[in-house]
């Protein structure tokens, strides 16, 4: 691992605990959490991606004060057995540990077939953010024009949130920057090819950045390959650091504040 400073923590702003692979921690998922926590990371965002896995997910996270949730239905989940609606997703908003709506938005790289039904699901999902004033996490692929029409005519600025594993030009940076919204990157800036990506790292306002791991996947260049979980986040930190001239305790300590920002932690 790293070399890093005992004082220095990090928070992953968006994981998928459920989904990540026991087996090297003896199936245990207090395991997974110690090793974690040993890397440096003090809290995690764990992500909904449709509301059959609701259940699940909040009673695998139950006992961590540590773990927030968010509640959201995936576009790549559209159309999903149960819908979005304010009815529907009212029960999972009691829980105290949901800090945020999503994952949602628009996702058109491998059909445009349901491309409608996602838009519907995407807009029902803002208006639940505007309402309930949690932050919106954003899923976008080759889906540009669609995602920033629709977040500027729904005025999701009244929310705000993140663009989550950013993997957009600068143009499109810039616009969600210009909407209020943070920009979060994930292990694909410490991939060799994503020089692109690393040039919109270099122009984004440390302020208005977060890091992520998007595990189990996107694992981060030197672990590329392996099972990803959130204690490789530090390694995204890593990346930005040298893009930016700055020390990974800076990366830390701005991103961690920007979480706390954004979704009103203390």
């Amino acid at each position: 691992m790293l070399n890093i400073a005992d004082t220095t923590h990090f928070i992953d702003s968006h994981c998928h605990l459920d989904m990540v692979e026991l087996s090297a921690y003896d199936n245990d998922f207090q395991k997974l959490i110690a090793a974690i926590k040993k890397n440096h990371v003090a809290q995690m965002l764990c992500v909904s991606v449709d509301l059959e896995r609701w259940d699940a997910m909040e009673q695998l996270v139950a006992p961590y004060e540590e773990i927030f949730l968010s509640v959201g239905i995936h576009p790549g989940a559209v159309p999903a057995k149960i819908t979005a609606s304010m009815e529907n997703f009212r029960p999972m908003l009691e829980n105290p540990k949901v800090i945020a709506i999503g994952e949602t938005g628009l996702d058109y790289h491998y059909s445009v077939e349901h491309k409608l039904e996602q838009q519907a699901s995407f807009i029902t999902q803002i208006d639940i953010a505007k309402e309930t004033q949690k932050p919106l996490i954003i899923h976008t692929r080759d889906a540009r024009q669609d995602t920033i029409n629709i977040l500027t005519h729904e005025e999701a600025r009244d929310a705000g949130g993140i663009f989550h594993c950013f993997t957009e030009n600068w143009e499109m940076a810039k616009k969600g920057l210009d909407l209020g919204f943070y920009l979060s990157f994930s292990g694909i800036i410490t991939f060799r090819n994503a020089e692109e990506l690393r040039e919109v790292v270099a122009k984004a306002p440390l302020d208005r950045i977060l890091i992520e791991t998007d595990s189990p996947y996107l694992t981060p260049v030197p672990y590329r390959g392996k099972a990803n979980h959130p204690g490789l986040v530090p390694f995204v930190a890593k990346t930005i650091a040298e893009v930016k001239g700055i020390s990974i305790d800076e990366v830390a300590q701005v991103t961690t504040q920007n979480f706390r920002t954004l979704f009103s932690q203390p």
